[in-house]
């Protein structure tokens, strides 16, 4: 196809800058060019952030950048610069941080005015290409900016002043004179609870967002405090999303968001984040409800991410798109028509109703596929026996995935970015606790490989993959989510190099991030380069803090390796978010997962068996049915040298030749056992 326009953008391998290198707008990609041509020309630097999925980013470049009019305006007035959020999430962390300050609020596609020295003196998100309901249009945004740079430059430089200056506090943090106390867990729990919404489940009304860890600090409160308001809450909210809109009940997996209060019509891209942190917290909820769906959930996750989000080679993509054929949505949504004529107007009656299918629809006058009915009540309704019903649901979704197969896919973006596959290591290996599926396996193993094939280099991890083409040193995300991710999947395949992998990492971590003067972890390392500020990110957001995944696995190495430097690291951190937590829990889920881990102390199970042997592999099924929020698992051979493994291990040997289990807290171990009934009673005490 010829096109009109090519700009410099056609180089790079981010599929969001590829959708814009035939816009007429004179991109550069961030780098010294950019900035060179700025200072030389002596223009302000426009800068755009935003993702292949985002849809309102699909829209500006329809309306804005694709318009010759105002690109022609663009290219006069600025540099401009088109950058991948999920590839520089730290560009992203601190001007977003700007926008935030000068607007009060923000998002995607961000819309950022640089000083030729790239400091922001302006901002915003979306544009519409002309006024509109109270919003200027970007053409006056431009003219109006560039007109503040060239003829008011003492205002400018003072926005700029005001903006590095609260960039800069945020990045501060003070040490907590105050004695840690579980207090802060219970209250920080129950503060987030208020916003609980009882019908709906979730937290607040609309827009409603998944917010996985705030439902794993739920669960680890109930199970601490034996509060079954807090895994009512939970597994309510669980349920209620698996049979809403947010879910895809055709083809599995879940949705970015919903944009009603009642889960039904979702922002419907699908991203790797969202579907790694829900697989595991659905499993996790598994373990203490034993509740069918919830284990349907994960199977039917974990097989659509193997199916349509696996990189042959191994490695997660990261996006899918909320759009094809230019409509947000069209791929899953279906008409009454269309699904009586795949699955036939008597089981198209039966399935209808179940799903709330009609004639004028739920959405746009199609309809987005969610239950209504539970199988019992329809059974029920429909005089039908609750096997026979099951059985029409289930060919019903497999025609209908058969037939949705035939449609045109909305885009993949198929970068591979380390931190998010860290959490999908975690996601899977939370799936293979409960449901022991050889591809869950083969898929970490596969995943793992890959990243230390493709994305491990020169000693430092890399961030992301595409087309061949590994680019930009890891940040500090990608070390912590893939570091924990190695351990969980140490936990479940027992393979000696996940943990020294992962030692590895938390030690490149350590040296290239840590703030050794007030504690906390930068987003970028020391060998990176150096931006404007040094953000310290500790607010949880669609994904986790990096600084609380961070001292999650400072705490999880420090009772796997008994490295007292992991531990004073790790307090170090939660002090200087101590009072933060306190004041302002809802940001501070996970670290406050990780305050919990670090007050309870975990079990310290060690197993002396081997994998080959059938009770060992009873014993550990065992432990994986339960949740157990607080442990480390190690499994060693009889004859390994145990004492060059963990000094836990020492002295630790079989009792009659069986499969035996040790469990220590608190600086106590328990006498060896080697029967499960003996075993779940230390376990659950």
């Amino acid at each position: 196809m010829a096109h009109k326009h090519t700009n410099r953008l056609i180089s790079e391998t981010s599929p969001y800058l590829l959708q814009h290198a035939h816009n007429p707008v004179d991109w550069f990609a961030w780098g010294e060019d950019a900035f060179a041509e700025a200072q030389a020309k002596s223009k302000p630097i426009l800068l755009s952030i935003g993702y292949s999925a985002c849809h309102w980013c699909h829209v500006m470049e329809r309306e804005s950048f694709e318009n010759e009019k105002i690109a022609a305006l663009m290219n006069e007035l600025f540099v401009n610069i088109k950058v991948d959020r999920e590839e520089r999430p730290d560009l992203d962390e601190i001007y977003m941080s700007a926008v935030q300050m000068l607007t009060g609020r923000g998002g995607w596609p961000m819309t950022m005015f640089l000083t030729p020295e790239r400091k922001p003196f302006y901002g915003g998100t979306y544009f519409p290409p002309e006024d509109r309901s109270g919003m200027p249009g970007f053409p006056r945004i431009l003219m109006g900016v560039n007109q503040a740079f060239r003829e008011r430059p003492e205002d400018v430089e003072k926005s700029v002043t005001q903006i590095l200056s609260a960039l800069q506090r945020m990045s501060e943090s003070a040490q907590s004179d105050k004695a840690f106390s579980p207090n802060v867990i219970a209250e920080g729990a129950e503060n987030i609870a208020r916003a609980y919404d009882a019908d709906n489940g979730g937290l607040g009304q609309a827009p409603k967002f998944p917010n996985a860890g705030v439902y794993e600090l739920f669960l680890r409160h109930y199970h601490q405090a034996h509060s079954e308001r807090y895994l009512e809450m939970v597994s309510h909210t669980l349920t209620k999303m698996a049979q809403g809109g947010i879910y895809d009940h055709v083809g599995g997996g879940f949705h970015r968001y919903s944009v009603d209060a009642k889960w039904l019509v979702p922002h419907f891209e699908k991203m790797l984040y969202d579907n790694g942190q829900l697989v595991r917290i659905y499993a996790q909820a598994y373990t203490i409800t034993k509740n069918p769906l919830f284990l349907n959930v994960v199977n039917e996750s974990c097989d659509y991410l193997i199916r349509e989000m696996l990189h042959p080679e191994g490695g997660f993509y990261s996006t899918q798109d909320a759009d094809s054929e230019g409509e947000e949505g069209k791929f899953f949504v279906w008409t009454a028509n269309e699904i009586n004529r795949v699955i036939g107007e008597e089981a198209g009656e039966v399935f209808g109703r179940i799903y709330d299918v009609s004639e004028h629809g739920n959405f746009d006058e199609k309809n987005i596929l969610h239950p209504i009915l539970t199988v019992e009540q329809a059974s029920k309704y429909f005089r039908k026996d609750v096997a026979e019903i099951e059985s029409l649901i289930a060919k019903a979704k497999s025609k209908l995935f058969s037939e949705r197969e035939k449609r045109i896919k909305p885009f993949r973006d198929e970068k591979i970015i380390t931190a998010w596959n860290g959490l999908m290591l975690s996601g899977f290996a939370a799936a293979l606790k409960i449901s022991p599926r050889a591809e869950y396996s083969e898929a970490i193993n596969r995943t793992m490989a890959f990243i230390f094939t493709k994305l491990f280099r020169d000693g430092f991890l890399l961030h992301t993959y595409k087309d061949g083409k590994s680019k930009l040193l890891g940040y500090l995300d990608d070390y912590a989510f893939l570091g924990i991710g190695l351990l969980d999947a140490y936990e479940v395949l027992f393979e000696r190099s996940l943990l020294d992998r992962s030692i590895d990492l938390c030690e490149i971590m350590l040296r290239e991030f840590s703030d050794e003067k007030d504690g906390g972890f930068y987003y970028t390392g020391k060998s990176h380069e150096q931006l404007i500020s040094r953000a310290k990110p500790i607010f949880d957001a669609s994904m986790p803090s990096g600084n609380a995944m961070a001292t999650q696995l400072l705490l999880r190495l420090h009772h796997l390796t008994g490295s007292d430097d992991y531990l004073a690291r790790a307090e170090k951190v939660l002090r200087a978010y101590y009072d933060a937590m306190e004041s302002q829990p809802f940001g501070f889920a996970h670290l406050l997962c990780a305050l919990d881990f670090y007050l309870t102390k975990p079990k310290e199970i060690v197993v002396i068996g081997d994998l080959g042997n059938s009770r060992t592999r009873e014993l550990l099924a065992g432990m994986h049915a339960l949740y157990l929020p607080n442990f480390t698992l190690q499994l060693a051979k009889a004859n390994e040298p145990l004492e060059n493994i963990a000094p836990l291990l020492q002295g630790k040997t079989q009792v009659d030749g069986k499969p035996t289990v040790y469990v220590c807290h608190n600086y106590t171990c328990s006498a060896p056992v080697t029967e499960w009934p003996e075993l779940e009673r230390l376990l659950q005490n």
